[in-house]
């Protein structure tokens, strides 16, 4: 069983509480989502990111097929970090932990995603060329897009 791991830091001149506000609020990840996706949440979001939620999502991450998601949010520190774990969706094993830091001048932003891919040898021999430049592109997409939201870190 091979895990794999993909970890990505950003600097962004905001506070912690807002970095923390708009990362903590799930309705907020189709906007850092490539709209290629068609990111749709369909579970209900009506109170702030706790501990045990369940979301469910539509995503499109390949070749148009649909793909059903639910994560749940298994750990939070209020300003600091919390960790959502696919449930059900594309991949054997997701567990995502997202990590804010205040730093001279605003906060660093840090993601790390263990993960397996599903279906053995076949899906090893495609995390090179397929698993991986998608989630590097999704992330960069990411990067980008929250740059433009808060602004560039100097």
């Amino acid at each position: 069983m091979k895990i794999y791991t993909l970890h990505k830091t950003q600097k962004l001149p905001i506070s912690p509480e807002k970095a923390w506000k708009f990362l903590s609020n799930p309705k907020n990840l189709k906007i850092i989502t490539p709209d290629y996706m068609s990111f749709n949440i369909v579970s209900p979001i009506d109170r702030p990111l706790y501990t045990g939620q369940i979301i469910q999502y539509i995503v499109t991450p390949l070749l148009g097929i649909k793909t059903k998601w639910v994560s749940e949010i298994t750990h939070i520190e209020d300003k600091k970090y919390f960790v959502d774990e696919q449930m059900y969706g594309p991949y054997s094993l997701w567990h995502h932990k997202h990590f804010i830091k205040e730093i001279e001048g605003g906060v660093e932003m840090e993601d790390i995603i263990d993960y397996k891919v599903p279906l053995g040898i076949l899906g090893q021999i495609m995390h090179p060329i397929l698993v991986k430049p998608k989630l590097e592109e999704i992330f960069s997409y990411r990067q980008k897009k929250l740059i433009e939201l808060f602004g560039k870190y100097k």
